[in-house]
């Protein structure tokens, strides 16, 4: 009885407080709200591509519950943007929806999200410029009260490259071509499509942006001049078939964090957030058959493979000639050689999901003054910053097995944050490989069956240095400028012409460092 009696006393008393609170008697905002910023800025994008979803935080610092009686965008049904205002799009189905809210309620003491997205339409805007700087206003309050926060966004034009999709069953263009080499095109599930002949020059004029993969076709030659531009959407890439032929033709850059003059290729994201994230974009795929690939001063950074390369490992000229060129987060590998033909030189790859190059099924490799390096976190890569093998595995698990022709690494730095950062794995009889005056991570003395590396055997390993710091200027950032004082300080093997380094600093003739770059006093 007595709990009966406490139980009717306190609802007593929860009724009589509740009826006199008047916690949800709002009154009309003030013009005294906060705001977590004045200015909404929303990065770079494309035209009419979307933009990432930003947001902004409203506070009511008063001890009063208030209305805000308007939330809108000064550009009203015109505006570019669109908001979400604490989960809440408005008028759903109407002009008015995402630009213009009534009645909002805000408690005391309270905050509430206001979240922006824009996509924009650059030729509405602007006729002749290549970019445009888009910008509207959130109003609170268009009355007397009113409060405002600016919104920003910076547009730019871009030519697209897109499959075509059928109008009545809605399937998008895939690529057919020689897939397995008996003459006939085959059908893929690649979409994409193949350039026509007036697509085939990059320019430095308006950034490129491709859906898909575009193609290169038998007979016909994709040119990137310097300083052009190329984004790829997610799963897109360029693919280049039997006798076609890519050449990036780069320049050297005054302005080493702009790279004004270098070919770019990366994701369509300008967002800050997506600068380094690995695996937004698919790969640029050499194919069997392509020929007399070229690429100088180019950076690509942030695919699944980097570069993958195929077949003719016995052409005359190499299926790729790389240089001056820097490949950083890759989610898989930076290049990825199948029983092919590599030349490279000062080249730079770093960051890489699994190897940072890979040489695998056999093939021919010679690469010179590059840095071959791997920061990746260990726990999640299985390869080491190199691979080189001579053989697939069958779908019975059996070795098929290819010659591995050359693999010659001079002047190198092939080093990261595991031990070792080299794996050599020989199923055949030719298997031809040679390290000289490279700093190289391995540490002998810490593993067990070690199969080939002999390192006494003058004919594989020459004049090396293993397991000293290359003193990185940040490796974690892809910075790899060596220091002062690196490991592949003075230790390269001295060429005629001695030539230069990635940023054209004469090497010393007589003496001059390993890797892609000469030392310098790293700033502290």
């Amino acid at each position: 009885m007595k709990r009966l009696l406490s139980f009717l006393l306190c609802f007593g008393i929860l009724v009589f407080w509740s009826s006199c609170r008047n916690d949800f008697e709002f009154s009309p905002s003030t013009g005294n709200l906060e705001f977590a910023k004045d200015t909404v800025y929303l990065d770079t994008v494309f035209t009419n591509i979307g933009s990432s979803t930003y947001n902004l935080k409203v506070y009511n610092r008063s001890n009063d519950d208030i209305v805000i009686p308007t939330i809108q965008l000064e550009n009203g049904v015109n505006s570019f943007y669109r908001m979400n205002v604490d989960g809440g799009t408005g008028d759903v189905g109407t002009p008015r929806e995402g630009k213009f809210f009534e009645d909002v309620e805000l408690l005391a003491n309270d905050s509430l999200f206001i979240f922006i997205e824009t996509t924009i339409n650059i030729e509405t805007l602007s006729n002749s410029d290549i970019q445009f700087l888009y910008t509207d206003k959130i109003l609170f309050d268009a009355g007397s009260n009113q409060q405002d926060v600016d919104l920003v966004t910076l547009v730019k034009d871009a030519v697209f490259i897109y499959p075509n999709r059928d109008a009545t069953t809605g399937l998008v263009e895939t690529l057919t071509f020689d897939v397995d080499g008996d003459g006939n095109d085959d059908e893929t599930t690649l979409q994409g499509r193949f350039l026509e002949d007036d697509e085939l020059t990059f320019t430095s004029e308006k950034p490129y942006v491709i859906y898909g993969y575009a193609g290169v076709n038998a007979g016909k030659t994709l040119t990137m001049e310097a300083g052009a531009r190329v984004h790829f959407h997610a799963d897109s890439g360029i693919i280049v078939t039997n006798n076609g032929t890519l050449n990036i033709n780069g320049a050297l850059s005054s302005d080493q964090e702009v790279l004004e003059n270098e070919v770019i290729l990366e994701s369509d994201r300008l967002e800050p957030l997506y600068t380094d994230v690995p695996g937004q974009w698919g790969t640029i795929w050499l194919f069997n058959g392509s020929v007399n690939n070229t690429i100088n001063y180019a950076t690509i950074r942030n695919a699944t493979i980097g570069i993958l390369s195929e077949g003719n490992q016995d052409a005359t000229n190499d299926k790729l000639t790389i240089t001056n060129s820097q490949i950083y987060n890759a989610s898989s590998f930076g290049i990825l050689g199948r029983a092919t033909s590599i030349a490279a030189e000062n080249v730079v790859i770093n960051n890489c999901g699994q190897s940072s190059f890979a040489g695998t099924l056999g093939g021919k490799y010679n690469f010179t003054h590059c840095t071959i390096a791997n920061y990746w976190n260990s726990s999640f890569r299985q390869f080491p910053s190199l691979l080189l093998n001579d053989f697939v595995l069958d779908e019975n698990g059996i070795p098929v097995v290819n010659d591995l022709t050359e693999a010659n690494f001079t002047n190198c730095i092939i080093y990261g944050n595991d031990n070792p950062e080299f794996l050599l794995e020989n199923e055949g009889s030719v298997f031809n490989f040679k390290f000289t005056n490279c700093l190289l991570r391995f540490d002998n003395s810490n593993i067990e069956g070690t199969g080939n590396y002999v390192f006494d055997d003058t004919d594989f390993y020459v004049d090396n240095i293993f397991n000293l710091d290359p003193d990185f200027e940040d490796a974690n950032e892809n910075l790899m400028r060596i220091g002062e004082a690196s490991g592949a300080n003075g230790i390269a093997l001295p060429l005629i012409p001695a030539g230069f380094d990635l940023l054209n600093t004469p090497r010393n003739s007589s003496s001059s460092d390993s890797g892609a770059y000469q030392s310098v006093v790293l700033e502290d």
